[in-house]
């Protein structure tokens, strides 16, 4: 199943703090990428991200769930994030972004 453009929307408009957000579509899905680089995607209309280390630390010090899925078959698994949670979805965001420099 493809992702929703109105579920892509929602997750950049949560991310809207963030400076250098950018999508881009790939095989009815959408990559999400922060200062150039790939922090995770939209996939069946549920955005991952990858699980670097603060990723992981940030979640767990919030308190929120941290659960993985994988967003294809064969693929690595992700970090489901919570798009409702904007302060801790652009933070985890920010962290990844970091981890990758």
């Amino acid at each position: 199943m493809a992702s929703t453009k109105a579920f892509l929307d929602f997750v950049l408009e949560q991310l809207s703090p963030l400076d250098g957000v950018a999508s881009r579509p790939m095989m009815g899905e959408y990559v999400i990428y922060h200062r150039g680089k790939v922090v995770g995607g939209v996939y069946d209309d549920r955005f991952l991200l990858k699980p670097t280390k603060n990723a992981l630390r940030l979640m767990r010090e919030a308190g929120a769930p941290v659960e993985t899925d994988l967003p294809y078959p064969g693929a690595k698994p992700m970090l489901v994030a919570d798009p409702d949670d904007r302060e801790l979805t652009c933070s985890v965001v920010e962290a990844i972004a970091e981890d990758l420099a």
